[in-house]
């Protein structure tokens, strides 16, 4: 199901251009325009949902399946030597986009 209001949705559909690196039936990672590091990626399933809380049992199964396919990806774009995931979890949180999304940063030293 998507959102035909939601960006990452649009993006997830092609009908607005992103800077992709990895994409397969259930997930796309792109470039974020924004990026907070060296090596900024965004990792989005297709399917819209909001928050992990709103997730459905199908839906839990494709984050796990993402946050398995999200260490080969890291590594073959530059976070061989670590990397930080951040999922933001509401307004307070920052997110900004209301479309789950995974934040992998890193290419350089993160300092927390």
């Amino acid at each position: 199901m998507k959102n035909n209001d939601c960006l990452f949705c649009k993006i997830a559909e092609g009908s607005i251009p992103s800077s992709k690196v990895y994409e397969d039936e259930e997930m796309l990672v792109f470039k974020d325009i924004e990026p907070k590091a060296a090596v900024h990626l965004l990792a989005i399933p297709k399917v819209h949902f909001k928050l992990i809380s709103e997730a459905d049992a199908n839906q839990a199964e494709i984050l796990k399946r993402m946050l398995t396919k999200i260490p080969d990806i890291a590594a073959k774009n530059g976070c061989e030597n670590g990397y930080r995931l951040v999922i933001n979890q509401g307004a307070d949180a920052g997110q900004t986009v209301f479309h789950l999304h995974i934040h992998i940063l890193g290419g350089q030293s993160l300092e927390w």
